[in-house]
This record gives C-alpha cells, sequence and structure tokens, in this order.
C-alpha cells in the first residue's frame, strides 16, 4: 500500500462513523438523568418547583393558576411544634395519605405511581420518596 493512501485512510476512517446521528434522548433518558433516585433537590427542581419554587416557599411559576395558595415547604417543621412530620409529609407526596374534609380537595399530583414508573428496568420509588422527604426535612427554616 502506498504511504499517501495509508495516510488518508488514517485521518479519514475516524469521522467516517461522525456522519451518523447518535441515538436521541427519549424522555425516559431525561427522566432519569434528572431525577436521580437518591437526589432529592433534583428531584424537587423536576417534579415540585413549578408550583412550590425553586426554594419551596410556594412561589414558582404554575402557582398563580391554581385555586388554593401553595403552601410554604420551608414552614412544615415550623407549623408542626418545632418537629418534622417525615412519615405524613412522605405519605402526602405518595398520594396514601388520607385527606381530612377540612383540607379541601387535593391540587397536588399524586408523585407516588408516577415515582415508581419512571425506571421499567428497576422500581426506585420508594428511594425517590424518601429522598425528596429527606430534601424537604433539609429546607426547614430554624
Amino acid at each position: 500500500m502506498r504511504p499517501s493512501l495509508i495516510l488518508t485512510l488514517l485521518l479519514f476512517l475516524p469521522l467516517a462513523g461522525l456522519s451518523q446521528d447518535p441515538k436521541p434522548a427519549t424522555a425516559l433518558d431525561r427522566n432519569r438523568s434528572a431525577s436521580s433516585p437518591f437526589d432529592g433537590a433534583k428531584i424537587f427542581q423536576y417534579h415540585c418547583a413549578a408550583c412550590h419554587g425553586a426554594d419551596g416557599r410556594g412561589q414558582g411559576p404554575a402557582a398563580a393558576a391554581l385555586k388554593n395558595a401553595v403552601p410554604d415547604l420551608t414552614l412544615i417543621s415550623k407549623k408542626n411544634g418545632g418537629k418534622f412530620p417525615a412519615k405524613r409529609i412522605r405519605d402526602l407526596i405518595a398520594g396514601t395519605a388520607p385527606l381530612s374534609a377540612s383540607h379541601g380537595s387535593r391540587e397536588m399530583p399524586i408523585w407516588g405511581p408516577i415515582f415508581h414508573e419512571i425506571d421499567a428496568d428497576q422500581d426506585w420509588g420508594e428511594v425517590r420518596l424518601d429522598a425528596i422527604t429527606r430534601y424537604l426535612e433539609s429546607i426547614q427554616q430554624k
């Protein structure tokens, strides 16, 4: 083989595969990367911040469109005598907590079933629920 042909092949062979489009990311891939099952802050930003705001104070961009005021999630402990009611909050997010008639209708989405369906290969729903609950506990006002 001639040296010029070898040099040409060495230069252009690596570029041959670049013309093919890589596999586009699916919604499942984007969701997976946006909400690691262990990162409560990312889960909150991806699923909750639209209503509750990035800081959890209830001033998200979608809050104005809701019938009821969106609660300030940084005051949960303060409203419960200084103790964060982790099980009750987790159950509210999951949609398993009973709502009293005085609470009114439930405008907040029930995330439990959604968190269980994000990954087709493994159910990380319980891990996500625990992560978001721990995150909410971490943003409580002192």
